[in-house]
């Protein structure tokens, strides 16, 4: 890991909110989060307008990372229903970690419940994205509806998620995978 002092007092505020917020959730306290960061709240306030602005940036800059762990390794070569059931795989592989606390996405959405904080905004954008991304997945494996199949898709992947990471759930038995290929047999899916 860099020192503190090579990396920028911003990439180190964006650091801090994110291993705190996923770890405490999104109402961890501004002193808090300088504190880890080693950035005095002046300098917070210098390059973010606000605490909520920070999060949003955090969860931002997160999106390359989630979006690459959900992706097939050879989505060229893979077929649709390979392709859904990687995320999944990912999933269950992820909920294994000791420190997972599920999807971070998810987690402020359900912690805001504020629609026009910045944060959910980007939360529901990430969300919104997944489920297209099941949508069209769905249409190109000839699924029958697949709209419904997305939402069926995105609610076991929220739901085992959101079970997995309060540790009532332990998805290493392939529960997860197992459930969605029985959605993707019921919906027709090749």
């Amino acid at each position: 890991m860099a020192s503190t002092d090579k990396v920028s007092p911003r990439d180190r505020l964006l650091d801090a909110a994110a291993r705190l917020s996923y770890r405490d959730g999104v109402c961890v306290g501004i002193e808090a989060l300088c504190r880890e960061a080693g950035v005095s709240k002046r300098s917070m306030y210098q390059l973010f307008d606000s605490k909520d602005a920070m999060l949003a940036a955090s969860l931002e800059r997160r999106i390359p990372g989630y979006d690459a762990q959900l992706t097939h390794p050879d989505p060229q070569a893979a077929t649709p229903r390979e392709r859904i059931l990687h995320v999944f795989q990912r999933l269950e592989r992820a909920s294994l970690d000791a420190d997972y606390r599920g999807c971070p996405y998810l987690a402020v959405l359900v912690e805001l419940k504020n629609p026009g904080h910045p944060a959910t905004v980007v939360a529901r954008a990430v969300k919104e994205r997944l489920a297209e991304t099941f949508r069209a997945e769905a249409a190109r494996g000839g699924a029958r509806d697949p709209g419904l199949l997305a939402r069926q898709l995105l609610l076991v992947f929220d739901g085992a998620s959101a079970r997995a990471g309060a540790k009532v759930e332990n998805l290493g038995d392939g529960l997860a995978t197992a459930t969605v290929t029985a959605l993707m047999d019921a919906a027709g899916m090749d």
